[in-house]
């Protein structure tokens, strides 16, 4: 039994606590709603402990590893403990848990593979899903496989779902109409100052100068949000030295001794600046904070579907991100929070950040679906689904690496890169790269890109350099240690000997192999001198032309920045790539390639041996087949505008579309929309029948004839009935019939008109002509579709004027006799 003072009860979250915990004696699952400050990160797990159902461990689950040691270590210090004692923490590459332990906060990649080891999760009697607003990947799946869990084999498994701001209801609905608990936060007012306009891209010396303001208005510390390590750096020289304050970054690159002085108050008479990522949103409270600067920054990794591929992206942070930020600042007194953007420009910020499933490379997502037995998730309860499309693209990924088979059940190949807590991608190359001999290689190259980027915004992206640092062991440079410990992990994991894959895991050589055997869509081959290259996927990327690796032939590219323009990517890591080392990777494929050159406005039909997108060698070919089709894309992307006769098929098109208003759908749909989606069906027959293999020659297509193919004979029999071309005037003329506009139209002299009753009607009578009666010089008269109303009516003064205009016409007063 925990003693009372172990419970902060003082805090928001103690007025709330019976009620939650009535709740879960009475339910498998509750929804805790706490604004940031009130307490539920630090009281509710260990409240839980001496609840009757809970006889075994309460996992607590946080998005971060900076903020589950954190919790992990202020709930130790409650029970007047150090961490592995009742309360431990479990991340990977770093546990610190006991026999006795009761609390385990584990980091959300964490739960899955718990999971997976152990879908009945055995000796766990709560889960408990902090700050689940930020909806990272790891924690949609997790939350997904413990209800799935929950209802085929532990009924008596309790799920907490807590956030500071998600919609409680949705969630509840999700847990089967669980009880939603709200608690108040604690938190002081804070006035906003809007330091705007905007800029396109993050300025460190206007961050800069919002922090110097902030210190002279303000006395407390100052923490300062920025999208990632590089603008932290920037930002840190632009502030320069400060007397009597601190500079501390806060980033997940950091040692763990690194984020302990961030976290930690001020030195007695001292301030700080505290340079954060938005690690620093919810997760983690920094005593001391009174003023908040907001860059309006953020980066994100994110699957670009239209050119197939994930990498980083730096976009506007959300307003509810930006609130979140704001907060800060009145954590512990009144506060100020500068944003650097203008007041105005705030409603144009996306409400919500989007929950990272729906955006997110999903490789890591479907080998979780796949070991889970249900490799499109469809069994599973989300609260959003994973898009069919990107899912079905790792599904992709998955098989081409062999983790798969066609069946999407997982291999014998996916079973092993499963258990090594990496990348799919990461761990097929080291299994891939051990069989091959560079196992320690693999190890630390893995290492490297599983964190963040070790090195600086002033070094090129040559990831031997990077290595170059693990191997100097020299101490300043941040992640460095943990790089080598995760490194020092995976090779004992695959049996290698410590010592003997030291000495191997700082050889060079086979850096570009490993990579590329981890992404060989990102193979890369470059364009010009300027330092552009084409990846295998056909995405266009650079690196910066004085990077040592701009005159590299080949590249493998580890991490790559997407431009929100759609323009060349960035290219952020890589090595260079032998064409030894290449062969062993790719096998290029022969094939015969039949494009539309937008350019020539023609097709182009060669012989290519290709590594993806990228083409190793061409020659042209005669491939008629090949070229028809390429023919075919060519009017899909240019419009029907592309064929010389298409105006010969205006009438018909207006004849039918015609019949299709008046008579039903069942009268084709001849639009330009409708034609181009099935070019297939009446033009590629068209291409064969007349040969036609170049664009030169698309004036042999009888477009009239080709749509004529499309009206079935049935209707097309009754065309010249309900839709005729031309109608017959008293005296036998034939005058044409315009079907262009929104009205049947017929232009005539009005002595053309005599010996006519009435209107005539298409349509089986259903819809009258608009005639459009002309003076004997052809000047507009009267404009109807009523002629009996016409005759009866204005007629006469009509004839009156004409008689006196052309009196050698005949103006009878009976119009409708001849």
């Amino acid at each position: 039994t925990l003693p009372e003072m172990a419970l902060d009860t003082h805090l928001p979250i103690g007025e709330v606590l019976d009620d939650l915990t009535a709740a879960l004696r009475t339910h498998t699952s509750a929804v805790l709603v706490a604004e940031p400050g009130a307490g539920k990160t630090t009281v509710v797990p260990l409240a839980l402990l001496d609840e009757a159902w809970c006889t075994g461990k309460v996992i607590v689950v946080e998005p971060r590893r900076v903020a589950a040691r954190a919790a992990a270590r202020r709930l130790a210090e409650q029970l007047g403990e150090r961490p592995g004692g009742t309360v431990g923490w479990r991340m990977r590459g770093d546990t610190k848990i006991g026999a006795r332990t009761r609390i385990e906060v584990v980091t959300d990649g964490v739960l899955t593979r718990m999971l997976q080891s152990d879908p009945s999760l055995d000796g766990v009697s709560c889960i408990v899903l902090d700050e689940f607003h930020e909806r990272s990947l790891d924690i949609d799946v997790g939350l997904a496989m413990c209800i799935d869990a929950q209802h085929g084999l532990r009924d008596d498994l309790r799920i907490l779902v807590m956030s500071a701001t998600i919609d409680g209801a949705a969630v509840a609905q999700l847990l089967d109409d669980a009880p939603v608990i709200e608690a108040t936060g604690r938190m002081f007012a804070v006035r906003t100052h809007w330091c705007g306009p905007a800029t396109p891209t993050l300025q460190p010396t206007a961050v800069a100068a919002a922090t110097r303001r902030a210190l002279d208005e303000t006395t407390g510390d100052v923490l300062i949000f920025l999208p990632g390590a590089r603008e932290i750096r920037a930002t840190e020289r632009a502030i320069g030295a400060l007397a009597g304050i601190d500079v501390l970054a806060l980033h997940g690159t950091l040692s763990t001794e690194a984020q302990d002085r961030a976290l930690a108050p001020a030195p007695p008479g001292r301030r700080k600046i505290v340079l954060a990522t938005n690690i620093a949103e919810t997760s983690l409270t920094i005593g001391g904070v009174t003023a908040v600067v907001d860059s309006g920054w953020v980066r994100r990794s994110i699957l670009d579907t239209r050119r197939a591929m994930s990498g980083l992206v730096t976009v506007r942070v959300s307003r509810a991100s930006a609130d979140q930020r704001r907060g800060r600042a009145g954590r512990v007194c009144p506060g100020i929070a500068y944003r650097l953007w203008g007041e105005h420009e705030h409603a144009l910020l996306d409400a919500h950040d989007p929950p990272e499933i729906t955006q997110a490379d999903l490789v890591p997502l479907a080998l979780d679906l796949a070991r889970w037995g249900d490799p499109e998730g469809i069994g599973l309860r989300w609260l959003d689904a994973p898009p069919p499309h990107s899912l079905h693209a790792a599904r992709e990924v998955l098989r081409a690496l062999g983790l798969v088979d066609v069946s999407g059940r997982v291999t014998t190949h996916g079973r092993a890169v499963g258990e090594l807590a990496l990348h799919p991608r990461l761990a097929h190359a080291v299994l891939r790269a051990h069989e091959r001999g560079f196992g320690a290689v693999a190890c630390t190259v893995a290492a490297l890109l599983s964190d963040r980027d070790i090195g600086d915004d002033r070094r090129d992206a040559d990831l031997a350099h990077r290595v170059d640092m693990l191997r100097a062991r020299g101490g300043g440079v941040p992640g460095v240690d943990r790089v080598r410990h995760d490194a020092q992990r995976l090779r004992r994991r695959l049996g290698l000997d410590d010592r003997a894959g030291e000495v191997d895991a700082f050889a060079i050589e086979p850096i570009g192999f490993v990579l590329a055997m981890a992404y060989p869509d990102r193979i890369a081959r470059r364009r010009d001198v300027s330092g552009r290259y084409l990846l295998a996927s056909s995405v266009g990327a650079a690196i910066d032309a004085h990077d040592n690796l701009a005159t590299s032939e080949w590249l493998a590219v580890a991490e790559i920045e997407l431009t929100n323009d759609g323009g060349d990517a960035r290219i952020l890591l890589a090595a260079p790539l032998s064409p030894r080392e290449l062969d062993q990777v790719v096998q290029p494929v022969d094939e015969v390639v039949a494009t539309w050159d937008r350019r020539t406005r023609d097709v182009r039909v060669q012989r290519e041996t290709r590594i993806g997108a990228i083409v190793l060698k061409a020659s042209p070919i005669d491939d008629a087949d090949g070229a028809r089709r390429a023919l075919v894309r060519g009017v899909l992307a240019e419009g029907l505008t592309l064929l010389p006769r298409l105006a010969d098929a205006a009438p018909l098109r207006a004849r039918v579309a015609f019949c299709r208003t008046h008579l039903g759908e069942d009268w084709p749909d001849l639009g330009d929309d409708a034609l181009l989606a099935r070019l297939d069906e009446w033009l590629l027959p068209e291409l064969i029948r007349h040969d036609v293999r170049r664009s030169s020659r698309l004036s042999r297509i009888d477009v009239v004839a080709a749509l004529g193919h499309l009206v079935p004979w049935k209707l097309a029999t009754r065309l010249d009935q309900l839709a005729p071309t031309h109608v017959s005037t008293a005296k036998g003329q034939q005058r044409t019939i315009d079907y262009s506009g929104a009205n049947p139209l017929v232009s005539l002299r009005l002595q053309d008109a005599f010996g006519w009753h009435d209107t005539p009607r298409l349509a089986g009578g259903r819809v009258p002509i608009v005639v459009a009666l002309l003076s004997p010089a052809g000047r507009p008269v009267q404009v109807t579709n009523d002629l009996a109303g016409f005759w009866r009516g204005s007629y006469a003064q009509v004839r009156a004027e004409l008689r006196g205009r052309y009196p050698k016409h005949a103006w009878p007063d009976d119009p409708t006799h001849l």
